[in-house]
């Protein structure tokens, strides 16, 4: 088994920080009720090269003769060829407080048998939130992430032409519900912790005063907003959301054999443990040996099989840490030796069940 690049794994080392620095509590919190809205909406896409739907996708027929109807045009869905048309599914994200005409994003996505949108225009299409009502219209060329190239057995295909994206080509007709401060707001946390839960309510008693703050739970904190800030609800919360502190996450190693990749913070200490690990590698191998009979002789002609095993073992590497020795160290010490990717993850997931790692491993 080939080894994978040791650089992979310093390069992903390389991504954690060296020691704690402050968040902003915008980025460790949001406040409940402030979110995004999902919308979704059935339309339908022209101006394909003949890779639109085919005649058995029945409901893009239907769909393209309703359209025409409602334009005055009566033609009948069994008479009309919609190779140049696909039936797509639109998804967009309404963010909060969106405004009528504020443009955003609109994903179209395939659902019958066509195998290109490239080149194709949305027509106008209502978007609906889960209740129903209508909150924003699409409308515009897709622009798609792949394309198809060649004809019949000579073609390729690269990501996925049957999915596409309209930037900006959804408009808001109504605003979405909104949260409006009150006397009191509440902030989730987007990880919940009981630390940085307590640490994010002294840091906003300690702006504000006393008891404007207080933790309900390990994902909520609960602020009052004082009076001087009543009639300014907009700029307490901007202040909040200024205040910094160091946030507290559990210890974790993130470990992808496919690739070898291992990413961990520096800060995570080993106990004392003893590492002792070896290699051993068996190859067996067999080839065939052609015995040829002489010529015009009655001889036959016969295969040998001749096996050979081979067993090769290199010494095992002892490995010795100093004391607080930490993960970083411990792989720095393990590629000095020419331990593979493969060979680290072992080593950690050992120490682990060892007992002297304490650390959570995650394996994608």
């Amino acid at each position: 088994m080939n080894a994978l690049p040791l650089a992979v794994v310093f390069g992903a080392l390389a991504l954690a920080p060296v020691s704690q620095s402050a968040t902003r509590i915008k980025e460790l919190a949001a406040i409940e009720g402030v979110r995004d809205n999902q919308l979704l909406g059935y339309g339908l896409v022209v101006g394909l090269n003949g890779t639109g739907d085919k005649r058995q996708t029945f409901f893009s027929a239907q769909s393209l003769a309703n359209v025409l109807d409602r334009m005055g045009v009566q033609v009948s869905a069994s008479a009309i060829q919609v190779r140049n048309t696909a039936a797509v599914m639109l998804t967009a994200n309404l963010p909060p407080y969106a405004q009528p005409g504020t443009r955003i994003d609109v994903q179209a996505s395939a659902i019958g048998d066509a195998t290109n949108l490239q080149g194709g225009t949305l027509i106008l299409t209502p978007l609906k939130a889960a209740s129903g009502e209508v909150y924003a219209v699409a409308q515009g060329a897709v622009v798609t992430g792949g394309f198809v190239a060649g004809r019949g057995g000579n073609s390729t295909t690269v990501n996925h032409p049957t999915a596409g994206r309209i930037p900006n080509g959804g408009i808001v007709e109504h605003a979405p519900p909104s949260l409006t401060p009150g006397a009191r707001i509440k902030l989730q946390l987007r990880m919940a912790d009981f630390t940085t839960s307590a640490r994010l309510a002294a840091v906003v008693n300690k702006k504000f005063g006393d008891g404007t703050a207080q933790c309900e739970s390990a994902g909520v904190v609960s602020v009052a907003i004082p009076p001087d800030w009543v009639r300014k609800p907009v700029e307490f919360v901007a202040e909040v959301e200024g205040l910094t502190l160091e946030a507290d996450r559990p210890s974790r190693i993130i470990i992808n054999e496919r690739t070898g990749t291992i990413t961990a913070g520096q800060d995570i200490r080993i106990r004392p443990a003893t590492i002792l690990h070896g290699n051993l590698s068996i190859a067996v191998q067999t080839n065939l040996d052609v015995s040829q009979p002489q010529p015009f002789s009655q001889g036959r002609t016969t295969v040998t099989p001749s096996i050979a095993v081979a067993a090769k073992e290199e010494p095992a590497k002892d490995i010795q840490l100093k004391n607080g020795a930490t993960v970083n160290d411990l792989v720095r010490a393990l590629t000095a030796v020419g331990s593979t990717p493969r060979d680290i993850i072992a080593i950690l997931q050992n120490l682990k069940a060892a007992g002297a790692l304490d650390a959570e491993i995650e394996v994608l």
